[in-house]
């Protein structure tokens, strides 16, 4: 036995090293944080290194509460933006053609002008106290200064999209007198934009850029920490034990390991990247289609990030935006994300089962008790993370701190998991590079939350979005309420392409979020409803980077592996409706009755959409069943008795014709799953 798993385990790494191959060409293809620089001389790398060490070093030293460390919030903030821009400037050649190997002469300027903006705010911030931030001409200088080195350095690292944005709404901002409508505003000028926007905590220096130099940027360095002492390998390796016998194993594999990684990452391409090079060989080898195998690999890495307890960090931005409480987010999403999940399962194994797709012999597979016994041990630090946070009263900084301590003390407990010096602080330096394309784009965001902010641009699409959803339908408040939600969704889509998700979560929840809110639903229904639709930019075409990502790991189409990745995340579609049409679902005011009702109608829902798109169930359907199974599973997005039941009842109906009416000789061997 240990002959053929060593076998196994050589042919999959063959596979995958082919893939692995290829991984940084798609990474950086799909993922325009990972371009950097690749320096040539020592001296620049060993500058890189230290930098980013310090970057670390310096968040750490602020959670763990070093009084030294301690300052008001303006100035941290401008410090962390003005060492990601340092950073920023460093490691992303201005150009595709520019040289990788070294910094280009201006790249220096800019990179001594970043290092000057904390300096600046050091030096004026009690001036600004003083005179109510009423700024001077030098302020306004160096203000804008800042403006565009956000600006340029967004545009390096995450591309135009986000750059190009933030100047349309600095327009905005300054002519909106010239605007339509309900748009328009008297307008600012210049002087009292740069004002707000970069000598308070209203713009740059504000809420989106406190989440990365507080939650975001601990997290990151958290997730680097664990995938440095295998956590990694110990979510595959545990999913391989649990799933990779049944019916086709190696994709549920995928969606459970992808799972658990991306939770933590909260880089939906990076997470592609990371377990697709070995779970999608292994899914086509079994005989799942290209397209197919990264689909699921996208769909599962996407999923990730709606996926309790860390979520990618977005719980904890979620939480300080609303101004809740981490368990209120915890217990909202837990539900919704599970239930995604078993939508994707339930595909994988209907065309398993449609096409007798068989999984890995078990004794090919790792075992539970051995995978526990080498790197069990590496659950201490999240098990820690949530009674610290659910129970212990401390803030999410400085149980995100204790937590990097206590993964760090754990990891030494056994050899296989065991950090040298050198591996923690090449850990700490990659937590530090994985920070800048987030960071950066929360600097960038500031500019966008700060214009809406002073013009009133987020009521203005609000009112305008709720307007067109009630003047379709005036005489019917229901029809209104699902308009509404759907011109919603196409926003926080179109918002969400291209970007890194906090970010996007960001930017929907300012813009789009407040129109639901108006229409009387609860807040919390309503950023998440735009935080998954913000998160499923990465699998819809034409954009779809989680999907094209996985695309060039299968070999497959991409456009067809975005139109598979869509159909396998239906589920995810209609889920977000169905927790703003019934709070239950967020596990809201629910006593045990009715949350049994809820989990039973939602299991049944997710399981017509899976019937319907897949075309099985006890055996094939055919386009009439399917459509009549896709209509049963839309009667239970609004939790009533009687939708419950006739959708339920349609359940029934289904499978009686298919057991008493319809051949069931296309019907493969039902192996038990």
């Amino acid at each position: 036995m240990a002959d053929t798993q060593r076998d196994l385990n050589a042919e999959t790494a063959g596979e995958a090293a082919i893939d692995a191959s290829k991984s940084a060409e798609i990474m950086e293809k799909y993922e325009k944080e990972s371009r950097t620089r690749n320096f040539a001389a020592k001296p620049l790398v060993k500058a890189g290194y230290i930098l980013c060490l310090f970057f670390t070093l310096y968040h750490l030293g602020f959670a763990s509460g070093i009084r030294l460390l301690q300052m008001v919030n303006l100035k941290h903030h401008a410090i962390h933006v003005g060492l990601v821009l340092v950073l920023g400037f460093l490691f992303y050649p201005a150009f595709k053609k520019s040289s990788r190997k070294s910094v280009a002469w201006y790249d220096w300027i800019l990179i001594a002008l970043s290092a000057a903006m904390p300096v600046y705010v050091f030096y004026r911030y009690l001036d600004w106290i003083a005179t109510g931030f009423r700024p001077t001409t030098l302020d306004i200088v160096m203000g804008t200064i800042l403006i565009l080195l956000v600006m340029e350095c967004s545009r390096r690292i995450s591309g135009p999209a986000l750059t190009i944005l933030s100047a349309i709404f600095l327009i905005y901002g300054m002519y909106g007198r010239y605007f339509p409508g309900i748009f328009q505003h008297r307008g600012y000028t210049w002087t009292r934009m740069v004002q707000y926007l970069t000598c308070d905590i209203s713009g740059i220096y504000g809420s989106s850029v406190k989440v990365s130099a507080t939650f975001i940027v601990l997290f990151i360095i958290f997730g680097d920490v664990m995938n440095k002492c295998g956590m990694g390998q110990f979510f595959n390796d545990i999913a391989n034990a649990l799933a990779g016998h049944t019916k086709g194993g190696p994709a549920k594999v995928a969606v459970l390991a992808s799972g658990f990684l991306g939770s933590i990452n909260g880089s939906a391409v990076a997470n592609v990247v990371t377990t697709g090079t070995f779970t999608i060989p292994l899914m086509k080898k079994t005989g799942y289609t290209k397209e197919f195998a990264g689909a699921v690999e996208a769909t599962a890495s996407v999923g990730g990030q709606l996926l309790p307890p860390i979520m990618g960090a977005a719980a904890f931005v979620m939480a300080e935006t609303l101004g809740v409480q981490y368990p209120v987010i915890i217990k909202a999403a837990v539900l919704p994300a599970l239930i995604y999940y078993l939508g994707i399962i339930l595909q994988v194994q209907m065309r398993a089962t449609k096409d007798n797709l068989n999984g890995i012999p078990k004794d090919q597979l790792p075992k539970i008790g051995d995978v526990m016994r080498e790197r069990g041990h590496l659950l201490i630090p999240i098990i820690f993370l949530l009674v610290m946070l659910i129970w212990s009263g401390k803030t999410v900084i400085m149980v995100a701190f204790w937590t990097i301590v206590v993964t760090i003390v754990v990891a030494q407990l056994r050899p296989i998991s065991r950090m040298s010096l050198k591996d923690l602080c090449d850990a700490f330096v990659s937590g530090a590079k994985s920070t800048i394309s987030v960071a950066i784009a929360c600097a960038c965001v500031g500019i966008i939350v700060g214009v809406c902010a002073q013009t009133g641009f987020a009521l203005s699409v609000a009112s305008a979005i709720v307007s067109i959803g009630r003047n379709a339908v005036p005489d019917s408040p229901a029809i209104s309420l699902f308009l509404t939600l759907l011109f919603t969704m196409v926003t926080c889509m179109i918002l969400g392409m291209g970007l890194p998700s906090i970010p996007s979560y960001l930017i929907t929840a300012t813009i789009a979020a407040p129109a639901l809110v108006e229409l009387g639903v609860p807040d919390i229904a309503a950023h998440m409803f735009c935080f998954y639709f913000a998160m499923f930019a990465n699998l819809t075409p034409p954009v779809a980077l989680a999907s094209f990502a996985a695309a060039g790991l299968s070999g497959g189409n991409p456009m067809k592996t975005g139109v598979a990745s869509v159909k396998l995340a239906l589920a995810g579609f209609i889920i977000p409706y169905m927790f703003v049409y019934n709070q239950k679902l967020m596990l809201e005011n629910v006593g045990i009755l009715d949350g049994i009702q809820v989990v039973v109608t939602s299991c049944v829902g997710v399981l017509l959409i899976a019937a319907a798109v897949e075309g099985y169930l006890r055996g094939r359907m055919n386009i009439l069943l399917r459509l009549f199974s896709f209509g049963a599973a839309v009667l239970l997005i609004d939790s009533q008795p009687i939708t419950d039941v006739i959708g339920i009842a349609c359940l029934v109906v289904i499978l009686a014709l298919q057991m008493f009416v319809f051949h069931r000789h296309d019907k493969p061997d039902a192996a038990s799953a």
